[in-house]
């Protein structure tokens, strides 16, 4: 299942439960479409790689802002339910919608280590 794009996961965004595992990005820049992130710059192929692929596992892609959005604390995805500190950040969730565990930029993320969250 390819990746998917939405504005903010929810119970409602996520299809039917299939969806399991929610990643957390910097926006693209409008001027040049890349992202504003260095550390989600240094993941984007992992993740389409992984995620991309219709053999992929199901996931959804947020993007978290313009880097003066997500600076400020007043940041959606800062809050509950997802209290995101870092970027790119992973979670995965179990079948009732529970956070089941999280990786984030600063676990240096690899694709061996990917691989292993998301099994």
């Amino acid at each position: 299942m390819p990746l998917r794009e939405v504005q903010f996961p929810d119970a409602a965004s996520l299809s039917n439960g299939k969806e399991r595992i929610i990643i957390f990005f910097a926006s693209r820049l409008p001027e040049s479409n890349s992202l504003w992130c260095p550390d989600c710059l240094a993941a984007e192929d992992l993740i389409r790689n992984t995620f991309g692929s219709e053999q992929g596992p199901p996931a959804v892609l947020a993007y978290v802002g313009q880097r003066s959005d997500w600076k400020t604390p007043d940041n959606i995805f800062r809050k509950e339910p997802w209290k995101v500190k870092v970027i790119p950040t992973i979670i995965k969730l179990d079948e009732a919608g529970e956070e089941i565990g999280r990786l984030v930029d600063g676990q240096n993320l690899i694709s061996e280590e990917l691989a292993s969250f998301i099994q």
